[in-house]
Formats: structure tokens, sequence, C-alpha cells
């Protein structure tokens, strides 16, 4: 089993300064690359400080530069945000600038607060991302592509330049329902998921139905992975894990307020609202362990096969705690899951 660090910008501080946010993360990506993670990710949110990352592709060519080694998911773009005539060019110069180390975790966006005000509402995001999907596909695997749909119409056209590699570099799809799973895996995208609330029983049938989604495609299907999000860090302690578990409940007093809640916003920095969850139920769901209980979860995942374990530790730490909670990661845990020789 892999492991990937989530560059997720969690900027709660105006005064901190973005810049000082996104110095810190390739900090953490060159820390990772050092250390033998397997990968990287970031997302793309507007508008808003959590997950704050309006131009991912931008900052992937920024990581490719500063790492040698590392893979760089985007965990996940967007589609229905942009225009996948011109998209389609952005992604393949980020493949050759990345050379050949961007995944594209692609989705259909999640916050109803920068959906509406960008124009795609989740209403009608699934629908647009579809067909944004079969677009950018068809733009990265054919020459002289029109398009009449209810999102696009267009006369013959060809991206330029052509992709690196045919069909442009490996596509990650976000989908947690099981059904979504086999079909999209069917389809021959890799697969990003994540277990609401933590659920195991939910788990192991994402897991199966990327099985099953692998074997329909027989041989073609065997370089498939199946990658796992966690809010996770690694405590020290008892205390530290308290301390961290009270960390990510302040983090969810926004994230909720975006993802289910209101969306209510104070010039881009999202409102804390109180939560009915309390720090103790929500511990039971986040990947917040001392080193033995980490690798025994650790265990779990990959017994069911999961490929990679994506880990978001940008909750509340500093700086300086999140570098050594890398490092401490890489020593304590990582070993634990090399492949045997």
């Amino acid at each position: 089993m892999k492991f990937c660090v989530q560059l997720s910008a969690y900027h709660p501080d105006k005064a901190y300064g973005g810049q000082r946010v996104y110095t810190d993360m390739l900090e953490q990506a060159r820390l990772a690359d050092r250390l033998g993670f397997d990968s990287v990710s970031i997302t793309e949110h507007h508008l808003i400080n959590i997950l704050m990352m309006p131009a991912p592709l931008v900052f992937a060519t920024k990581l490719a530069a500063e790492t040698h080694r590392l893979k760089i998911l985007t965990s996940v773009v967007v589609l229905p945000l942009h225009d996948m005539r011109t998209y389609a060019g952005e992604v393949i110069v980020t493949d050759m600038l990345t050379d050949g180390r961007l995944m594209l975790g692609v989705g259909r966006g999640a916050f109803g607060f920068e959906m509406d005000r960008l124009d795609t509402p989740l209403e009608i995001s699934r629908e647009k991302f579809d067909e944004s999907l079969d677009v950018l596909q068809a733009l990265l695997t054919r020459e002289e592509v029109s398009w009449h749909g209810k999102y696009y119409n267009f006369d013959p056209i060809t991206v330029m330049p052509r992709p690196r590699t045919p069909g442009g570099p490996d596509m990650m799809m976000a989908v947690m329902n099981p059904d979504g799973i086999f079909h999209c895996t069917q389809r021959g995208f890799h697969i990003q998921t994540t277990p609401l609330a933590g659920n195991h029983d939910l788990l192991v049938e994402q897991v199966d139905a990327f099985n099953r989604g692998k074997a329909a495609r027989d041989d073609d299907g065997a370089g498939l992975t199946l990658s796992l999000s966690r809010v996770a860090f690694l405590a020290r302690d008892a205390a530290d894990r308290q301390a961290k578990v009270l960390q990510a409940h302040d983090y969810y007093s926004r994230f909720d307020n975006v993802y289910t809640g209101p969306g209510i916003v104070d010039a881009g920095m999202i409102r804390s609202l109180p939560r009915t969850q309390s720090a103790e139920e929500l511990a039971e769901s986040l990947l917040i362990e001392e080193p033995a209980e980490m690798v025994d979860q650790l265990a779990t995942y990959a017994e069911l096969g999961i490929d990679r374990v994506i880990l978001n530790m940008n909750f509340g730490a500093d700086q300086a705690e999140t570098l050594d909670n890398i490092h401490r990661f890489a020593e304590d845990v990582m070993p634990y899951f090399k492949p045997e020789a």
C-alpha cells in the first residue's frame, strides 16, 4: 500500500498570508519526496479559505519543479467550472511540464457556495460534469472533434499541442457510491473514494465494487488503482490525539458550513458554526491515532486491497508540527507496508 500527502490549503488566519500557505505546502511536498511517499495531492476550490486552491494545474507544475519523483494527483479538479475546449490544452501542457507525473483526478463539485457563485449550481453539476468529461476525453483522444449537446456545441476543433501519450494523463474519478465506483472502474478510471463517517461496511462495498469493475475489464483493468482519502494525523500520545481531534472538530465547524450547511462566508472566510456531532463522535470517523493503532487501522485497509491512502494532515497544526508528522509517519508507519521483495 502506498501513501499520499494531501496538500490541502487551510487558511483560517488571513494575516498568515496565502503565499506562506503555499510555501508551506511546497515544503511538505519536498519532504514527502525525500521520505519515500508515493504522491502528493491538491484539490480545487474557489472563493473560500478551506482547501484553498483556485489554480491546481499551475501548482502542479511548481510541485514538479520542486520534487523529483512524486506523482502529483489533482484530488480533485471540478470539471463543470471549466470550458473543456481550453481546459484540455491546459491539461496537456501540465502533463508535459510535470514529465508525466500528473494524475488528473476529476469531480463534479461539492460546495454549493462556490458552485452557485460560479454559475454552476449543484442541481446541474452532475449532468454538466458528465458531458464535460465526455468532451474532455474526446478532445484528448481524437482530432477534429465536434460536439452538439446541452452544454457544448461546436464545430470540429483539434486541441493543440497533442497529448504526450495517447489520451493524455491517467484520470481518477472521485466517487463514493459503490454502483458509481463499479461503472467508473469498468470505464477504465482510477478511483478515489472515502467511507462516510468512517463506515467500514460501506468501505467494504466500495472496494468490492472497484474489484468487480476491474474484473469486468479483464486484463485491461490490472493497472487501475483505488485510493482512499482520510483526514489523518500520527499522534504522539493520548493527549496529543485529543488535541488533534479538537483541531479537526474546529476545522469541520467550517467545512460542514459549506459542504452540508448554509454556506455562510465572510469575505472569503468560512464562518465557524456549531456542530451537533461531538468531538468524541467525530474521532471515530478520523484517522488520528498513535503509531500502533495507526498501523493496525491501515493494515485493515491493506487487507481489503486499498492501493493508496491519501492523508489530509492540514487541518490546524502549524507547519513545524506538520513536517514532523510527515517525518514520523514515514519512519514509524510506512515501513510496515513496503512491498515484499
